[in-house]
């Protein structure tokens, strides 16, 4: 299930429809090239009924569509869209082809592995990553440098990687929109990387350790000052931010964040298996799991 850009809201009754927390994102469903009669009308009364059952009036703006494959033969995947007081979130629902039947939810095809598509669509280098590259367990974060819960994950991936030190993590930058300073940020610090993939881990921890200081008018100056402290070359490291080699690498790591359902952080996938938020104790859960399904 994708998630949308907001889990705690007045809009609690899509926490209902599109959960906050999903295990997984379903691959998205192959577009049909025409729509005939019938389907259209699916459409239809399948947004009468969501409506109906959401007490979801005009100043809901839905939209539904196209229809799409599922794992069941008997169902079409439909992507649905809601926007409420210009805020949009996203997910699929389920409707039986026949009409009389509505999911929300998560259908899974039992014959696979369900979690092989999400690591498919996860490409691992060319990033920032410490840890042994043959692990048995790999986390995948993608992140904010100006998100407080991204800030609460890194503080907290410290004491995780000092427990399991045999796990490898790699870091996607995600900045989002809302945020003034994350974009500048996450190209500074991916040109750091460019110069010294060993110095990112440092300027990483001295943007989120300051984060409350950084502001969209100092980014660029606190970045630049952290490299200087990592032992970078600044002159170098400039010439990089204003360069299009690091901005690219960042738009392609969130265009791979969004095909994989990304759209909070931080969102961290743990072999494959979608963990969204800081919790500790769900992340070692997974990492458990994990290492107990793939011994040595």
């Amino acid at each position: 299930m994708i998630r949308g850009f907001f889990c705690v809201t007045a809009l609690a009754i899509l926490v209902i429809v599109l959960p906050c927390v999903a295990q997984t994102t379903p691959t998205p469903a192959p577009q049909q090239a025409a729509v005939s009669p019938e389907q259209a009308q699916l459409l239809k009364s399948t947004e009468a009924f969501i409506r109906n059952l959401f007490t979801w009036g005009p100043d809901f703006k839905l939209k539904l569509g196209p229809l799409g494959l599922s794992p069941s033969p008997d169902f079409y995947t439909v992507p649905l869209e809601v926007t409420f007081n210009e805020r949009t979130q996203s997910g699929n629902v389920f409707v039986s082809k026949d009409g009389k039947t509505f999911l929300r939810g998560e259908l899974f095809d039992m014959s696979v592995d369900p979690f092989a598509a999400n690591r498919a669509k996860l490409h691992l280098e060319g990033n920032p990553s410490k840890g042994p590259q043959n692990a048995r367990v790999t986390l995948v974060e993608f992140a904010d440098l100006e998100c407080p819960d991204c800030r609460e994950l890194h503080s907290n991936l410290r004491t995780i990687v000092a427990r399991y030190p045999q796990i490898r993590i790699v870091f996607k930058e995600f900045p989002l929109s809302k945020h003034p300073w994350a974009e500048t940020a996450a190209i500074g610090a991916r040109c750091v990387f460019i110069q010294s993939p060993a110095a990112f881990w440092k300027v990483q921890d001295s943007i989120f350790d300051n984060q409350d200081l950084v502001s969209p008018e100092n980014v660029w100056q606190k970045v630049t000052d952290y490299a200087r402290q990592a032992g970078l070359n600044t002159d170098v490291l400039k010439a990089c931010m204003i360069s299009p080699e690091a901005k690219q690498a960042v738009d392609a790591n969130v265009a791979e964040g969004v095909d994989i359902g990304v759209a909070n952080t931080p969102t961290v996938f743990i072999n494959g298996r979608t963990v969204v938020g800081a919790d500790t104790a769900t992340l070692e859960q997974f990492i458990d799991f994990e290492l107990a399904a793939h011994p040595k």
